[in-house]
């Protein structure tokens, strides 16, 4: 039906034009490209049945009843811009709008290079995706520890309103803005607010940096994994040629009483055998590398290459694998947990709420930094994986799932581990607190590895143990490397858009090859530096910036609308004053409470000089340095005025894709 309107009114896409209709532009039929209504540049392209969704700046097409497609395009063709087209005269029912032979070619060369958006093959490979990026081996160590340490079940109420107020809305922010401009963490930043897209590269270097570390302690895992096809684990014992005079294996038969200067075989393996910290002097000398470990971390980086280089319909089958594999071990080992004799005392130490430590600073420093991390929004995982879902997906639905798995895996892990360290407190005749000492990765390849050693049927624990670290640290890399990969192929299309097996082949090279300095004998004191420094403030300082970009800058009406039109419904005032001032907010006051108290690094007898805190910050620093850089090469390139430059930078490039009916279009 057609509407009698101005001269932007457009004829409907099944009339069919005379050859008159084309005779002031020959493009329009030879190149298969009709441009209507130039104030809103919408091409329509006769290509079969074939979609284009977007890639880059470019628009979104949608498939149109009669074998068109519209595809957005942001800038006016041959250098004429808007005022020339505005002089032409109007018609009143139809709009023709003549355009040279060059504009045409360019625009159907822009239209060739528009390949299909790869997309998911089905929701639920997106969801295993999301879940198996947001819960890794953080959950298992670094949640039953925090919630020990700040007050057990009391815990629970900072780290639910953390949740609540600053990191799910964050986490549907990051969905949202990923999903509607289908793009990656650099590209995306161009129809948001250009000045700050150094916020992308921000990102992908700390992902650089995350999967310089991460990678190494899953190489430890698999060290652990291998040696435990054995008929008898090898760090159940004291006669190992790795072992000490002080070792103690009080699990033993004989009468063995526990000392100060007590070691554990469990703890010897991991020190001497796995990192051999003992030829290391520190981070002043490293020592060599470990071909063990090096080994173990080329597989890791081959399978990691395996599931990745083909996109996400590759990476989305294998999380079916490495998603859900956790979750069938964490029942099997909780089930075995509660069987034990003293999981009770591990529980009720897990659990037993101390509402003292609630008026504590740093228990909410530590709630609110625990959720952050453990949800991931600063990435840009969140931002690729949600730009390959259709349009219309309910990523509101998505956020409230995958965040409520990633928080209860979190707490049903605290059993897990707890129910064994109540078990190990048993056995020692110690207290809770005694045996609960270990922190981080310690707390699995030391406590937990020697309580699973001394359980019937070890071997079969400990396999299925380790390899449930494996899984876990296989989803997140994936995660990690696809924030790069698809942030950097949306960026520069043109060089890596068909190259991408060749790119992500460069990439993994280069994660493997810095990489190197943690395979080293001192190469856990590199991973424990990285791991507090080189993510933390950086990433926090990212986020916020986004929150800032998106709410303040892009505006919260305007990415409210954009909610709108994917779910039909815009988001309550709970989000929006989230997005506006709580979550913003929030991660200021995790950012300064850090900033102020830098944590005193040390590890085993090691304890870190006051020069690893500077260079700890550099490294920090070196990320997101981009995003000043950027801001300052912005305002330098863009001509005018400081105003102009100023109002041009923090102004999107593209314009907004809105949903027609069957179109996709630019609102300008």
């Amino acid at each position: 039906m057609e509407k009698k309107t101005t001269s932007n009114e457009t004829e409907p896409l099944t009339s069919k034009k005379d050859a008159s209709d084309c005779s002031k532009g020959e493009d329009c039929k030879e190149n298969g490209l009709v441009v209507r209504n130039p104030k809103s540049a919408l091409r329509l392209v006769e290509d079969g049945n074939k979609v284009h969704p977007s890639q880059g700046d470019k628009g979104e097409a949608a498939q149109i009843s009669n074998g068109y497609s519209a595809v957005q395009s942001s800038a006016p063709c041959n250098g004429e811009g808007e005022d020339a087209q505005g002089t032409a005269p109007a018609a009143t029912t139809t709009t023709t709008t003549t355009t040279s032979t060059t504009c045409g070619a360019e625009a159907q060369q822009q239209l060739m290079e528009l390949e299909d958006r790869e997309t998911w093959s089905k929701k639920i490979d997106f969801l295993l995706s999301v879940i198996g990026y947001a819960v890794d081996l953080g959950n298992v160590w670094r949640f039953p520890y925090i919630c020990y340490q700040n007050g057990g079940g009391a815990f629970l109420i900072p780290y639910t309103i953390m949740a609540l107020f600053g990191g799910i809305p964050l986490f549907y922010m990051e969905l949202a803005l990923g999903q509607y401009h289908r793009n990656g963490c650099i590209s995306i930043w161009r129809k948001i607010c250009p000045i700050f897209k150094g916020i992308g590269f921000a990102i992908c270097i700390i992902d650089l940096y995350v999967a310089s570390y991460y990678n190494t302690i899953m190489a430890w895992a698999f060290y652990y994994l291998i040696s435990s096809f054995t008929a008898e684990l090898p760090w159940t014992s004291c006669t190992n040629p790795w072992n000490t005079g002080n070792c103690t294996n009080y699990f033993s038969k004989d009468n063995v009483s526990w000392s100060l200067h007590s070691i554990s075989p469990a703890e010897e393996f991991y020190t001497r055998q796995v990192l051999q910290v003992h030829r290391s002097n520190g981070l002043e000398d490293l020592g060599g590398i470990s071909w063990q470990l090096t080994l173990c971390l080329l597989l890791i980086f081959t399978i990691v290459y395996f599931s990745i280089w083909k996109g996400v319909k590759t990476s989305g089958k294998v999380v079916w694998v490495t998603a859900t594999f956790p979750y069938i071990i964490l029942f099997i080992l909780l089930v075995r947990g509660a069987t034990l004799p003293g999981a009770w005392r591990g529980v009720l130490y897990y659990l037993k709420p101390d509402w003292q430590k609630l008026l504590a600073t740093e228990v909410w420093v530590d709630a609110a930094a625990q959720i952050f991390f453990s949800l991931g929004p600063g990435f840009g995982v969140l931002l690729a994986y949600s730009s390959y879902n259709k349009f219309h997906n309910n990523c509101y639905q998505d956020a409230l799932v995958t965040s409520t798995v990633n928080c209860l895996t979190s707490f049903v892990s605290g059993f897990v581990i707890f129910t064994v360290l109540g078990y190990m407190a048993e056995m020692r005749n110690e207290d809770v607190s005694e045996v609960a000492k270990d922190t981080g990765p310690s707390l699995l390849f030391i406590t937990y590895a020697e309580a699973i050693a001394n359980m019937p049927a070890s071997t079969f624990f400990a396999i299925i143990f380790f390899l449930m670290l494996l899984t876990l640290g296989l989803d997140s890399t994936f995660a990690g490397l696809e924030g790069v990969i698809t942030g950097v192929l949306d960026e520069f299309p043109h060089v890596w858009g068909k190259r991408r097996e060749l790119f992500v082949l460069g990439l993994t090279i280069l994660c493997f090859l810095g990489s190197l300095a943690t395979l080293t004998f001192g190469g856990a004191y590199v991973v424990k530096l990285f791991e507090e420094y080189a993510t933390g403030p950086a990433v926090l300082t990212v986020v916020f910036l986004e929150a800032v970009a998106v709410s303040w800058f892009y505006g919260i009406t305007q990415f409210c609308n954009d909610v709108k039109e994917m779910l039909g419904s815009a988001p309550g005032w709970y989000w929006r004053v989230c997005w506006v001032a709580i979550s913003p907010l929030f991660l200021l006051f995790v950012t300064c409470s850090f900033l102020s108290s830098p944590p005193e690094l040390r590890l085993f007898d090691y304890d870190y000089p006051y020069w690893t805190t500077v260079v700890g910050y550099c490294i920090g620093t070196s990320s997101i340095i981009f995003i000043p850089i950027y801001m300052i090469y912005r305002l330098v390139i863009t001509p005018g005025t400081l105003k102009e430059r100023i109002l041009k930078s923090i102004t999107p490039e593209t314009a907004t894709e809105i949903p027609f009916g069957d179109i996709r279009m630019n609102a300008v």
